[in-house]
């Protein structure tokens, strides 16, 4: 068995999600958003480090999928949220993980089956896939879509692999 976790950087707000992952089947671990909200930026980065050190500690997953950063007009946000990102991938690896990421593009066309996709999609998809009944925070959403992301692109990633490996 796989845990995957999926990590939806932000310096206000951290979606995390934990999906297990089993020959072609998964299942829903956990999710939640860590909130820094009005804090100073190096003290979210903290809050960021340590609420997924803790949760890694519980949680025991086997590896973190992150979503890349998207930089869309504000320089200055896109640099925040490099900074959420890196506190983040900080925390997996010091617990010996290995890190994983995905363009936002990639997550929907993993899960909707195009790039374009809207956050609500992809929160729908991700409810189906997991047979969740209720809804989800949005960041918590984006989280476990990253994780599933993973889960549907390393078999993928595997058969390019051996297939690549056996040509002459």
């Amino acid at each position: 068995m796989t845990r995957v976790l999926g990590i939806d950087p932000g310096s206000r707000l951290t979606g995390y999600g934990l999906v297990d992952a089993e020959r072609g089947f998964y299942r829903y671990v956990d999710s939640g958003v860590i909130r820094t909200l009005d804090a100073p930026l190096p003290e979210r980065l903290r809050v960021i480090f340590q609420d997924l050190s803790r949760i890694i500690g519980a949680h025991k997953p086997t590896i973190m999928a992150v979503e890349q950063v998207f930089v869309q007009k504000n320089i200055g946000s896109a640099l925040k949220l490099g900074q959420a990102r890196g506190a983040a991938i900080c925390a997996g690896v010091t617990q010996d993980l290995s890190v994983t990421e995905y363009t936002p593009r990639a997550v929907k066309q993993a899960l909707v089956g195009t790039g374009a996709a809207d956050k609500a999609q992809v929160a729908h998809m991700v409810r189906q896939l997991l047979r969740l009944e209720s809804a989800l925070a949005e960041d918590a959403a984006d989280a476990l879509a990253v994780a599933l992301c993973h889960v549907h692109q390393t078999p993928l990633q595997q058969r390019i692999h051996d297939t690549l490996g056996k040509r002459p």
